[in-house]
């Protein structure tokens, strides 16, 4: 089981490779958006923006805890969080294998999938 640092540190990662896309094609498929990434297994919510500087205003807190509903939001292990992040693991495979929980409208899943 990954960490909750661990898994900021996926959260990071992943924000790195969205900032390492051309400008124009973030400007293209980025709306600003919020996110949530639920680690199932920590007990653990992180809250976040989606927005041309990447992944913004990260934010913890317990599963449990009240929050705003996030326009885009995911659940997975903490492994599969970690996994993910550093390209071990295929993200279309974890949705399909069900270790990837994914809400969020067709249009964001759409823009999101041309993004990354």
């Amino acid at each position: 089981m990954a960490s909750v640092e661990e898994c900021r540190a996926a959260i990071a990662k992943v924000s790195d490779r969205i900032m390492e896309v051309d400008e124009d094609r973030r400007r293209k498929h980025i709306v600003d958006r919020t996110v949530s990434v639920t680690a199932s297994d920590l007990d653990t919510v992180f809250d976040m923006r989606l927005a041309m500087q990447g992944l913004v205003d990260v934010t913890e807190r317990r599963a449990g805890d009240p929050a705003e509903r996030a326009q885009v939001r995911l659940t997975a292990s903490s492994d599969t969080l970690v996994d993910l992040a550093e390209d071990r693991l295929d993200f279309a495979k974890a949705l399909l294998s069900g270790r990837v929980k994914l809400d969020a409208s067709f249009g964001d899943m759409m823009r999101l999938r041309k993004l990354l």
